[in-house]
């Protein structure tokens, strides 16, 4: 079959148990394996040290022997090393779970520069101060997703405003799967990164809607499964291209963004893909459903 008679509607439970199935997998895993909550959401305190030797974790361990009596049971991990390996510069984080204050801060100071470390990164969050921000974290996309209910459904129509939910829905159940599938750090960036997916992936939505619309003008006397078809197709080559010029630069982010841009563009990198995919394949043909049996000129 021709991609330009390419029957997506008809299609339409292929992709659906695609996305179920993802969607399943997803939440499986964050059920079982949770997420990989960084201090802004668990509390505590991360700490990276800079230092100009390659060490394994056990050697560290030994190097920062005073500093770990200091922070108590820590967890330790060594980061990948940044810049050329001629600089010597190796990264290396520990994360407790008990938060300091700003003059332990300055013994942990005094404690690296005696172990020949010196502290690069410093966070410390309080245990109210995390749940605090994950109650907003959640509000926020809660509201967001709201928000963008009101307007698809203003802009067009009630079925349409579901269809547009429905796959914002799916792309961050998705992507908060991988985030706990791979255990990638989940920080308030991760927040931002979802953020930033559900408005790029209802902009995508919103392009072909238009498109929708406006051939029911157009196509009167045809079906609605084939109106959509040739919306979808219609707005192909501008989806793909965006899709693909953003994931480029989403994923060089990735790869070489560095190690605390990595949560960010991780969720950037799958949202990407996640919303090109629902937006041709879940929110339109989703609507055919919606608006079978309907005149198209209630529409007009």
């Amino acid at each position: 079959m021709s991609i330009k008679t390419f029957d997506f509607c008809g299609k339409k439970k292929i992709f659906f148990a695609i996305s179920l199935t993802l969607i399943a997998i997803s939440l499986i895993s964050i059920f079982t394996r949770g997420f990989n909550f960084g201090v802004d959401f668990s509390g505590g305190t991360e700490l990276i040290f800079k230092s100009n030797r390659d060490m394994t974790v056990a050697a560290f361990r030994e190097q920062i022997g005073g500093i770990e009596k200091a922070l108590a049971a820590a967890n330790i991990s060594k980061l990948s090393q940044m810049g050329d390996q001629e600089q010597n510069e190796y990264r290396y984080s520990v994360t407790t779970v008990l938060f300091y204050e700003s003059d332990q801060k300055q013994q942990l100071e005094g404690l690296a520069r005696e172990s020949g470390l010196e502290i690069e990164s410093y966070n410390s969050v309080s245990g109210f101060a995390a749940e605090e921000l994950r109650s907003k974290a959640i509000w926020i996309v809660i509201f967001v997703s709201a928000i963008l209910l009101v307007y698809i459904t203003f802009r067009f129509r009630y079925e349409f405003g579901i269809g547009a939910i429905l796959a914002l829905l799916q792309d961050a159940v998705i992507t908060l799967g991988f985030y706990s599938l791979f255990q990638i750090p989940f920080d308030v960036s991760v927040v931002a990164a979802i953020l930033t997916l559900l408005g790029y992936s209802i902009n995508a939505t919103i392009v072909i809607y238009d498109r929708v619309r406006e051939n029911m003008r157009l196509m009167r006397g045809k079906g609605i499964a084939e109106i959509i078809n040739t919306s979808i197709w219609q707005t192909m080559t501008r989806t793909v291209h965006t899709s693909m010029t953003t994931f480029i630069v989403v994923f060089f982010l990735l790869v070489f963004g560095g190690i605390s841009l990595r949560p960010f563009a991780f969720g950037l990198t799958v949202g990407v893909v996640a919303g090109t995919y629902s937006s041709v394949f879940i929110a339109s043909p989703l609507i055919s459903g919606f608006l079978q049996g309907k005149k198209k000129k209630s529409y007009s």
